[in-house]
């Protein structure tokens, strides 16, 4: 799976007219090894423990190449904070964005895909992609 994404996002790059560097490679690497949603700041603290001549401005810029390639999916946070997981392909799944200490649950729903793509039907829209983040409390904040 890694490396078929790593193919893909090789012939993404290049279709754009950028060269494979071993930089990107690493942020790569790095980012499809985590299993969690982070921030470009988290991702680039990972990174420079190993890689300290990668900076945070190619980190970023390579997520945002990630997102544009259909390898990865931000989140923007309440507080303007974005945050980034990896896209598995034919794997969906929606957000609990906890407002009070940021934490991100996923969850899978097959009533609410199944009325999202009534709704659409209903208005003669064809689905390409969506996302749906729904904003409030965790339990652990509620207390």
């Amino acid at each position: 799976m890694i490396l078929e994404k790593k193919k893909a996002f090789n012939l993404f790059a290049t279709s754009k007219g950028l060269r494979s560097t071993r930089q990107r490679d690493v942020i790569l690497d790095i980012f499809l090894s985590t299993h969690q949603h982070v921030s470009v700041e988290e991702l680039y603290l990972k990174i420079k423990a190993s890689n300290p001549g990668i900076g945070q401005a190619t980190v970023y810029r390579t997520l945002k190449l990630l997102v544009d390639a259909g390898l990865a999916s931000e989140i923007l946070l309440h507080d303007g904070q974005t945050r980034y997981e990896h896209v598995m392909a034919g794997e969906h799944h929606d957000h609990l964005v906890c407002t009070g200490c940021n934490s991100i649950i996923e969850f899978e729903d097959e009533t609410i895909e199944k009325l999202q793509n009534e709704i659409a039907v209903r208005h003669g829209f064809l689905i390409k992609n969506h996302k749906m983040e729904i904003y409030g409390l965790c339990a652990g904040c509620r207390k």
